[in-house]
């Protein structure tokens, strides 16, 4: 068994039961484990890094989650899970994490909705400062079978545990439905249409009006959404966003823009100036 150091965060919030799912199937595992999660809900936060900074500082607040197993060392962050994650890879929180786990989230995380959910964005977050990481969610709002979540997520990290870091990351889903019933774990890519759409109605000049509804779309057998209706779990391989090196974009010159070429004697290798970005375990700096 590998050793870890896992950090153990989501999106609803430090008062969430679903994180002392994730710590007990970290501890099962034999594993350390921090647990810093928002002090306030962060659902639909995706990858925002933002945060209650005063004078350069996030505030923290202490926490005690419901069901945490006893001596797990917790703490409340005024900050998106993605910026929880962000802060933890410069040592934040103490030892840099090995690996993320997030969620457990209250309602699942499928389609094109993973676009926009704060636990896969702190797990993304994560996986471009080079630590790995799970996000689990689970169907209801209001779970009746924790104990399902717990098992799918030890079995998914004792296979994660030695899998060599490529930024790819495990979005799981789980049924709300005790274990004798659940059919089993099953690869899914993500469903064509995401989990909500909107209606945007008569508003003023001060207001837009928007109502929220479930989106439907074709039954797609392979699909994340198809297989949690279904009554399987499902994991799914996500990756932060990446360039094309097949590219079809072609390059052009100033005149094509409609700007004035500069002097050809300027000289070509002065690089535009950046805004510095300075990072130290508890801070962040950001000059715009």
């Amino acid at each position: 068994m590998v050793h870890m150091h896992i950090l153990v965060t989501n999106d609803d919030g430090i008062s969430s039961p679903g994180l002392a799912v994730l710590v007990r199937a970290a501890l099962d595992r034999g594993h350390t484990v921090k647990v810093a999660a928002p002090a306030e809900e962060y659902s639909g936060a995706s990858s925002s890094l933002s945060g209650e900074e005063i004078d350069g500082r996030i505030a923290l607040v202490a926490a005690a989650p419901p069901g945490m197993p006893r001596d797990v060392d917790c703490v409340g962050v005024k900050a998106a899970p993605a910026l929880i994650a962000f802060l933890a890879s410069y040592g934040a929180f103490g030892q840099r994490p090995d690996l993320v786990l997030s969620g457990v989230n209250l309602g699942a995380n499928t389609g094109k909705a993973t676009l926009h959910s704060g636990t896969v964005g702190a797990v993304l977050t994560a996986a471009s400062h080079g630590i790995p990481g799970i996000a689990v969610s689970i169907t209801s709002g209001a779970p009746q079978h924790w104990d399902t979540a717990h098992l799918v997520t030890r079995f998914a990290l004792e296979r994660w545990e030695t899998r060599p870091f490529d930024e790819w990351i495990l979005n799981i889903n789980v049924p709300d439905v005790a274990p004798e019933r659940l059919r089993g774990l099953k690869p899914a890519r993500l469903a064509g249409f995401g989990a909500v759409q909107a209606q945007i109605g008569r508003g003023d000049e001060k207001h837009i009006a928007v109502t929220y509804s479930a989106e439907t779309g074709p039954e797609e057998p392979d699909s994340d959404h198809y297989l949690l209706t279904h009554g399987w779990a499902t994991a799914t391989l996500l990756r932060a966003p990446v360039d094309d090196p097949h590219q079809t974009l072609r390059t052009f010159a100033p005149d094509a823009l409609g700007i004035t070429p500069r002097d050809p004697s300027a000289d070509d290798a002065a690089p535009a100036p950046l805004d510095d970005v300075t990072v130290d375990a508890a801070t962040v700096m950001r000059r715009t």
